[in-house]
């Protein structure tokens, strides 16, 4: 439908099955994968973001492997990654093989950094192509003034603000990189 956002975010928690049935999740990562490979050919320029614990009680480095690996090979657009923490009075509080913080740091630097690389990757994909945003806020960036908005994939994409208010679909060409997390838009 042209009336619906091609933009879906699908929380994951974990690309190991056996931590996703510890968590209490109703799915695994097989089910999860035919998700995802349904919704994209239902809909092939979707854009997908997803949610990722790293250091549940008992993840061993192996598992994080496994994670590591399923998020490479689905490819979101955008991750948030969240190291566990304890909350008193929850089961996991009271689970043996608590993570420590170290490891859960370093897991979750190595998440951020493969979701860095994938997301500038997939708004680099958008370079040379006719995209149309709708505007919304107004911002200096490097001494000039845009409108902000987003694609109906939800990437971020900037016009210079003479030629576009507020609230206002705009179309155009992609030409780069203004920062790292908004394109440059030619009308």
């Amino acid at each position: 439908s042209k009336k619906v956002c091609h933009h879906l975010h699908l929380p994951m928690q974990s690309g190991s099955s056996r931590i996703l049935k510890i968590m209490n999740r109703r799915y695994d990562k097989e089910n999860y994968l035919e998700l995802v490979d349904k919704i994209r050919k239902a809909v092939p320029d979707i854009s997908l973001t997803t949610d990722i614990i790293v250091g549940f009680p008992g993840e061993t480095e192996e598992e994080f492997a496994v994670t590591r690996r399923f998020l490479e090979k689905v490819d979101f657009f955008e991750m948030h990654v969240f190291k566990y923490s304890r909350r008193q009075g929850t089961v996991a509080a009271s689970m043996e093989n608590q993570v420590p913080e170290a490891v859960k740091a370093v897991r979750s630097g190595e998440l951020l950094e493969l979701e860095k690389r994938q997301s500038a990757a997939y708004r680099e994909g958008y370079i040379g192509k006719e995209i149309t945003i709708l505007t919304e806020e107004a911002r200096e960036i490097n001494g000039e003034r845009y409108r902000i908005g987003h694609t109906d994939t939800y990437v971020k994409a900037a016009v210079p603000d003479e030629k576009a208010e507020g609230n206002m679909l705009v179309a155009g060409k992609a030409v780069k990189l203004l920062t790292e997390e908004i394109l440059l838009l030619e009308s």
